[in-house]
């Protein structure tokens, strides 16, 4: 192809659909998920388990995308067509109603059926014998009824209001009231101190255990609720609202404050979707679509619980072990092992930590041992995620409370995680560390931890040196289990005093000093990225061999994938990973013939990203915090950074990237059209799953497993 046509391709977007739809690839992955709850080389618990997962990432869905889109069509002057956006939501309901249709077909069709025949039940209350219907109507009277608040409606009991994702019920009933009226409906709403999954004592299960919804309980008794009433007809619903928290950052005085009273009204957003049982009468649920002003394509009608999520609640009472992953402990590398002093080990040697399947410990003990260590003088602290509960933030604590100068970058607008990070904030503060909230309107996605520790040169002369952690994951305890991640502790001072640098504009708000190592957005990270690409670019127009490989979550910016079209079409072989969504069109002739695309789907939830450009055999590799996304690159602080020492090179290459390109058991390979097909072994080639060698080589597993 010559540089002619492919400019041709590239400029002329109206006779090229060059780009993938971003909301149809994000629910394709959601179908990829799905996948794994329809295997069964899968653990049962585990599908069930997955079916939860689809369920909690369309609430985010709901919640974030598609409440944007509405939200943009509404604005004077909105930037996207009328037209355009009423057939990208039409195009959108359309998947998101045969997801769901799926969803439950396979919950109820497969998994639960399966779970029955090994012990394991669900019950319905027509499922119940006489004995278990005499316990939950005991349980109902004493742990359930109490805290029911039915509310009749009329001009003094008008609709009440529904927070977000909760669960409800619309009741309608004949005759009249105690005061002689016609009112017909009621809401009840379920408190969320009540367990949405009640397991019934074993003497009632003498062949296995038996759970029931809450919802069950509730719909078998709603007749209690109303004395002298005749029940016509009742469902449960649940309304979600756009999540997206929204504060004016340059006119708030104070960001903490504001995000505080913002996270109340988080539910009670605008109502974006509306789900009943499968057997709501029409006219009911169309009653609750005209309350919240929901259009009739964002109702969905299911049969089963309307929050599936909250089946984890039933997975977490069951201890059995076979209907679950084997067991897996994380290794360590050989060189940290049981070494005490962490600052004198990384003088000697840089450490590469690849989770889960290595130990996210190291990292914690790198903060507390700079906590109680009397050399270091100051710790530097980037937090986006952290949760609740956190060694690593108690450590930080601890550091302040003795003395150090502790600075923290809280990232207060990290999306559904704002409660707890302002709990952290308020908890570093009152311990004397500086805690600052980053930079007005980008948030600080960027992993990056700093000690500064002051140490004898070898003349017996102070100096301050500087160790650094830095990672392409969050600071949680329990996602750093969960996700594919790496990390890079290192004593490399070209690189932390440029770490340093990134924490000076963060505070200082100063613009950060020309880098050498680190890509540092929104400043230069887009930049770089392009850069790279079209050196690999030259090299192939030169004749020589040029090889791009890249692993993320999300490919969406569109000036990224114009320049990976246009080093396709100069003959680099680009072969990207993306987890999720993907708006590059790849293996069509003329354009992107030279790109292959595909993604893992398996235990582990791959989050880690990493670029390589071969780049003449120097073979560069960074790690980052950012996807490839017009928000990461201008819209967040974030950073990649280079591995520099070759035998970590090639430990990246050879863990985070090599594996994922032969997998065959966990694969999904983009076609030209948008659809992805699962990869199979082909005939004769060994079954191999990246994730599971990885398990093998790297950790510990206890028991074998299918590596399926």
């Amino acid at each position: 192809m010559s540089d002619n046509d492919a400019k041709t391709n590239l400029n002329n977007l109206d006779a090229n659909p060059i780009y993938l739809n971003r909301e149809l690839s994000q629910l394709a992955f959601n179908r990829r998920v799905m996948a794994l709850a329809e295997d069964k080389h899968v653990p049962l618990l585990e599908r069930l388990r997955y079916l939860c997962i689809v369920s909690n990432n369309l609430d985010e869905f709901f919640e974030v995308r598609i409440a944007s889109l509405l939200a943009s069509s509404q604005i004077d002057g909105a930037t996207i067509e009328s037209s355009k956006l009423t057939a990208a939501l039409e195009r959108t309901s359309a998947e998101c109603h045969q997801i769901v249709a799926r969803q439950y077909a396979i919950l109820n069709q497969s998994i639960l059926p399966q779970l029955s025949a090994i012990g394991i039940h669900l019950l319905h209350h027509n499922d119940r014998h006489e004995r278990q219907r005499a316990w939950i109507k005991s349980f109902f009277d004493q742990e359930i009824r109490p805290l029911l608040t039915p509310i009749g409606l009329d001009p003094a009991h008008p609709f009440p209001q529904v927070l977000n994702k909760s669960l409800n019920f619309i009741v309608e009933m004949a005759g009249k009231d105690a005061f002689g009226r016609n009112t017909t409906i009621a809401i009840i709403k379920a408190p969320r101190v009540l367990p949405r999954v009640i397991k019934l004592p074993d003497v009632l299960s003498p062949k296995g255990v038996s759970f029931c919804l809450l919802s069950s309980i509730i719909h078998a008794h709603i007749g209690d609720l109303f004395a002298d009433r005749e029940i016509l007809s009742y469902s449960q619903f649940r309304v979600t609202r756009n999540s997206d928290l929204w504060v004016d950052e340059e006119e708030v005085k104070n960001l903490r404050q504001a995000l505080q009273s913002e996270l109340h009204s988080r539910q009670f957003g605008v109502a974006v979707r509306l789900e009943v049982a499968k057997n709501c009468p029409e006219h009911l649920a169309q009653f609750l679509l005209n309350q919240f002003s929901i259009a009739p394509n964002r109702l969905y009608a299911v049969d089963g619980p309307v929050n599936m999520v909250r089946l984890s609640e039933m997975i977490d009472q069951l201890p059995e072990p076979a209907l679950r992953f084997a067991p897996f402990s994380p290794g360590l590398p050989a060189h940290i092992d049981n070494v005490d002093d962490i600052f004198t080990q990384l003088k000697k040697k840089d450490v590469l930590l690849h989770h889960p399947f290595q130990s996210f410990q190291p990292v914690v003990d790198f903060v507390r041992s700079a906590a109680y260590d009397a050399e270091v003088v100051a710790i530097r602290q980037t937090i986006y995620r952290t949760g609740m509960n956190s060694d690593l933030m108690e450590s930080l604590i601890i550091a302040a409370q003795r003395g150090k100068e502790v600075t923290v970058i809280v990232e207060l607008m990290a999306r559904f995680d704002e409660e707890a990070n302002i709990n952290w904030a308020d908890k570093l503060e009152r311990a004397g560390a500086q805690v600052v909230y980053g930079v007005v309107g980008l948030k600080t996605h960027a992993k990056l931890s700093l000690v500064i520790r002051r140490e004898r040169d070898k003349h017996g002369n102070g100096e301050l040196r500087y160790y650094a952690h830095l990672g392409t994951g969050n600071y949680h305890p329990n996602t750093t289990k969960l996700y594919t991640d790496f990390g890079l502790l290192t004593s490399n001072q070209k690189l932390a005093i440029e770490v340093n640098e990134v924490f000076m504009h963060l505070t200082s708000l100063t613009r950060p000093k020309k880098m050498d190592y680190l890509w540092l957005a929104p400043f230069a990270l887009q930049k770089e990225i392009i850069r790279a690409i079209r050196n690999e670019a030259d090299i192939a127009r030169q004749g020589r061999p040029a090889r791009i490989i890249a692993k993320m979550n999300a490919l969406l910016d569109e000036s990224v994938i114009r320049a990976l079209y246009s080093a396709s079409a100069d003959g680099v072989k680009i072969e990207l990973i993306v987890r999720g969504a993907c708006a590059l069109r790849p293996g069509v002739p003329g354009l992107s013939e030279n790109i292959r695309v595909r993604s893992i789907i398996g235990r582990f939830l791959e989050h880690s990203r990493i670029y390589y450009f071969r780049n003449d055999l120097q073979h560069d590799v960074y790690l980052a915090s950012a996807d490839w996304m017009n928000r990461n690159l201008f819209r967040r602080i974030e950073v990649a950074f280079p591995v520099l020492d070759n035998t970590l090179k090639r430990r990246v290459i050879n863990e985070g990237l090599n594996p994922y390109l032969k997998d065959n058991t966990n694969a999904w390979n983009l076609t030209s059209d948008g659809s992805w097909d699962k990869c199979k072994p082909r005939r004769r080639q060994q079954v191999y799953s990246a994730q599971q060698d990885l398990m093998q080589t790297l950790g510990t597993q206890t028991r074998k497993i299918d590596p399926h």
